[in-house]
């Protein structure tokens, strides 16, 4: 393959049968649980780069179900976010996410730098309750329980928060090992179509693990769960501090 060709073609690894196709990716009924909690100011502190802001020591932990992604296939998710500030802008820091399926681990990490890494999570109605849980290898590390549609939630908050932007660390090393791309990136949701969403009670538990850390940011209180369902696009990002810039 001539240079030329090479330059035209790149696009992902390998390069002559990328791991994924090019965005953006269009996501069908999607469904998540987000449980909202409180935990120690000094725990997100020790997580969140600056320049990001926290206000408040909320975490968010998701369980996020998709049976129908373009290019990325049917797959489920599971992870933690953390509402930030960005220059005055309010957003969520992506810290953790566990899931199943290649794909959109490989595109994750490298388009946008999503911090990705496999492991089995699972969403299961269990009769009058949603039972979600995270095993890496055969260790549980999370365990959640949602009661099954107690109240309708206001949709239009729902969907205002799903179009707020998120904020992500991207790190690609060199080949020496060094960092060649250390970058804080900022993406949207767009085209969000809202198909039901409610409120209920919720338990959730964060075990520790060596390789799954979703308990470095521990559980002290619960503040909310929201379970709701929704088609929605995720857009290509934008980087929006360098952290090698001189």
């Amino acid at each position: 393959m001539k240079i030329d060709a090479v330059r035209e073609t790149a696009f992902a690894m390998p390069l002559t049968n990328p791991a994924y196709p090019r965005g953006p990716y269009r996501f069908y009924d999607r469904e998540f649980i987000v449980i909202t909690y409180r935990t120690d100011p000094e725990a997100l502190a020790a997580v969140v780069p600056e320049p990001l802001e926290v206000d408040e020591p909320i975490v968010k932990y998701e369980f996020i179900r998709m049976p129908d992604s373009t290019g990325f296939g049917d797959y489920t998710e599971s992870g933690q976010a953390i509402p930030v500030r960005f220059k005055g802008e309010k957003g969520s820091y992506v810290h953790a996410m566990y899931l199943d399926d290649d794909a959109p681990i490989l595109g994750g990490r490298e388009l946008w730098g999503f911090p990705k890494k496999l492991a089995s999570p699972r969403i299961s109605h269990e009769g009058d309750i949603v039972v979600c849980t995270l095993h890496y290898g055969s260790a549980l590390c999370v365990n959640a329980t949602i009661g099954y549609k107690h109240r309708i939630a206001d949709e239009t908050s729902i969907a205002k928060s799903l179009v707020a932007p998120n904020f992500l660390l991207k790190i690609i090393p060199h080949v020496d090992g060094s960092a060649r791309i250390c970058e804080l990136v900022r993406y949207k949701m767009t085209d969000v179509v809202m198909k039901g969403a409610w409120t209920s009670p919720a338990a959730l538990e964060l075990r520790t693990h060596v390789a799954c850390d979703v308990a470095r940011l521990p559980v002290r209180e619960i503040v909310s769960a929201v379970h709701f369902k929704a088609d929605l696009t995720l857009a290509l990002g934008e980087v929006v501090f360098d952290y090698l810039a001189k």
